[in-house]
């Protein structure tokens, strides 16, 4: 770091008594008082450089005792006023960045201007801080610190501008000319040169990354560093993404660690928990955090989806501005695909509602991701309650030309798949929660496109993972909640454990067994070709029997207790008795069971499962083929 030293003359000051003397043969006129401590001094050579000193003594009129001048305001305390006191007797001061801002605040107070005398300390001060401070990495960046305890002075001489200007001027500048030290947070000693030496052979060659501006800077109070950030971006020159590597760094120096169920681990450098009320340390992350989004680059990608998750987090425990929230949800959406469900697991702090995550911050989040000019969708979306014919999807692909127009939008259709893959996991997790509401689970699970969910296996356990966390849910409800599940979508290990899943209504079961058991007669081969009238009702609900089933989607991690049993499912008896059982239960519970059209359960079911020619010969067909299959083996 550069420093200077002014002045030739041994340091004669000492202390008797609490007081504060310089030796000398002519005895002390002036008495000076700053901030309760008295100094002993002379009148002529402060008068000589101090205009402000000058008018004071000129209202004092009897020479016979020593003047005493009181200065309770004194910027910089005792140390400056000292410092300017020594220069005054030519006794050798040595100023650097750490005590210039001090030196200079003194000076100004005391008018120490060329009007009184030419080379007077404040012009020797401002040629040192332009000429070596500015220029210095790190002496700006401690000197820019050090206004910290001066800041209305600090702004008034132009110190704090003239810093941050420095410091965006060598961001910006191309790191080979970028000559003098960095990373200085991380060393352990100082490196001192003379304002007119050179820097070592070490320091002008060190190598230097693109970002090694982005820890010096953390070190700056929130104030300063918003505004050398802007001073920076301003510039245009430095990408989105070192400028979003630069805020992280920040944050972690600044903002409190914080659990996945929401606890602050541990207390930032920012507050100061021996001194700060709670309120108070909440206040100051919450200016910390909304900073810190306001600087956020517009640009997708500058900063994670995991980073700005943690600090949507932080937003919730912190109580910060909705339009803050709302910010990091818009953020969040643009690059949802690259989160992961760990990450969406926002506590919930509302007194509103008992759930133990924000499930209303994540549907914002999602209607976000989905309002992004995309193209829509390859097959129109699912109409709930209707069984309406669909586009194919080998239909849907075979106008080349259409693909060639929406070939910008493929990256945005495969961030469709992920997310619909995130969402079904976030499920999962959320499905745990005693007090989540059947809405929300099913708003969350709509969010999706039919065409981003290939399978529907992670849904299908969801669901599973619900109703066993919830089984007090009536059965509206539970229909409600299986309407989101499309069982021609589930794999063969997902049919065979919803077949005799309790939990499930019986029109979902009565569906997957027929589309399980039919292709299951295709694939096994007992048969050479399905009877006409099931053919015709594959085709009416898109279903192809021979089409590969995809395997059972390992993406989630799933707790014991959640993983499905198939045992004792291998025999077709055995699914058999199942329907038998739950048949004969939903009769008697359901007779007069009325939905709102009109129609009742069990005419809905035969409208599900009705072709053309008789329904009950249709399923004593497919009972025999399975009958027939298991007398075999």
């Amino acid at each position: 770091m550069k420093f200077m030293k002014l002045g030739s003359r041994p340091d004669t000051f000492y202390t008797t008594e609490a007081v504060r003397s310089v030796s000398s043969e002519i005895s002390s006129d002036l008495i000076v008082q700053v901030k309760g401590s008295r100094y002993m001094l002379h009148k002529f050579p402060l008068l000589s450089k101090c205009l402000r000193l000058q008018r004071l003594c000129s209202e004092f009129h009897d020479s016979s005792q020593p003047q005493i001048v009181q200065l309770p305001d004194f910027p910089g305390g005792v140390e400056a006023f000292e410092l300017c006191a020594k220069f005054c007797y030519g006794i050798t001061i040595t100023l650097s960045a750490f005590n210039i801002v001090s030196a200079r605040c003194a000076a100004e107070y005391l008018q120490m201007t060329e009007d009184v005398e030419k080379g007077n300390l404040i012009y020797k001060l401002e040629v040192f801080f332009n000429s070596c401070i500015l220029n210095g990495w790190k002496d700006s960046i401690v000197t820019l610190q050090t206004t910290k305890s001066y800041p209305l002075w600090s702004e008034d001489l132009g110190i704090r501008s003239r810093c941050i200007e420095a410091i965006a001027s060598r961001v910006l500048s191309h790191p080979s000319k970028v000559n003098l030290s960095h990373s200085y947070s991380r060393r352990g000693r100082d490196d001192l040169s003379s304002c007119n030496g050179t820097e070592s052979q070490s320091q002008r060659h060190r190598p230097t990354s693109k970002g090694w501006w982005g820890e010096d800077i953390a070190e700056l109070s929130i104030d300063l560093y918003w505004r050398t950030i802007v001073a920076i971006k301003s510039g245009g020159k430095v990408p989105s993404k070192l400028i979003g590597d630069a805020l992280k760094i920040f944050a972690s120096r600044w903002l409190p660690n914080i659990s996945k169920d929401g606890t602050v681990m541990k207390h930032s450098a920012s507050a100061d928990p021996d001194s700060d009320s709670l309120g108070e340390i909440t206040s100051k992350h919450r200016l910390l955090l909304e900073s810190i989004v306001s600087l956020l680059p517009a640009e997708k990608g500058a900063v994670s989806s995991s980073f700005l998750l943690k600090l949507l987090k932080a937003a919730n425990i912190f109580k910060a501005s909705s339009s803050s929230k709302m910010d990091l949800a818009r953020r969040i959406g643009i690059q949802l695909e690259e989160a992961t469900v760990n990450d969406l697991l926002i506590p919930s702090l509302s007194y509103t509602n008992d759930t133990l995550y924000d499930v209303d911050i994540v549907m914002i989040i999602l209607e976000q991701f989905m309002l992004q000019g995309q193209s829509p969708p390859t097959t129109p979306p699912r109409i709930k309650g209707s069984f309406e014919k669909r586009r194919s999807r080998s239909a849907e692909n075979v106008d080349f030309e259409f693909q060639e127009s929406r070939r910008s939008s493929s990256a945005s259709h495969s961030s469709k798949l992920r997310v619909a893959k995130l969402v079904d996991g976030y499920l999962q997790e959320i499905a745990r929660d005693v007090n989540l509401p059947v809405s929300k689970i099913i708003a969350l699970a709509e969010t999706v496109p039919d065409f981003a969910r290939l399978d529907h296996d992670d849904l299908y356990r969801a669901i599973d993972i619900y109703l066993k966390a919830h089984p007090d849910l009536s059965k509206s409800e539970r229909k409600r909640l299986c309407r989101i599940l499309d069982c021609k979508k589930l794999s063969v290990e997902a049919c065979m454990h919803a077949a005799q899943n309790e939990l499930l209504p019986l029109r979902v079961v009565v569906q997957v067994l027929f589309f399980e058991q039919a292709r299951a007669a295709m694939a096994g081969g007992q048969v050479t070709e399905l009877p006409s009238n099931i053919k015709a009702l594959l085709a009416s609900r898109k279903v192809d029997p021979s089409r590969p089933l995809a395997p059972l989607s390992t993406t989630t991690t799933v707790t014991a207790e959640d993983q499905w049993s198939i045992s004792g499912l291998k025999s077709p008896k055995s699914r058999l008795s199942t329907l038998r059982m739950k048949l004969a239960e939903d009769d008697d519970l359901e007779e007069n069971d009325i939905h709102s059209d009109g129609i009742g359960r069990s005419s809905k079911l035969k409208a599900l499962c009705s072709i053309p020619t008789r329904p009950k010969r249709m399923f004593s067909k497919l009972w025999s083929i399975n009958r027939s299959a298991s007398e075999k083996n």
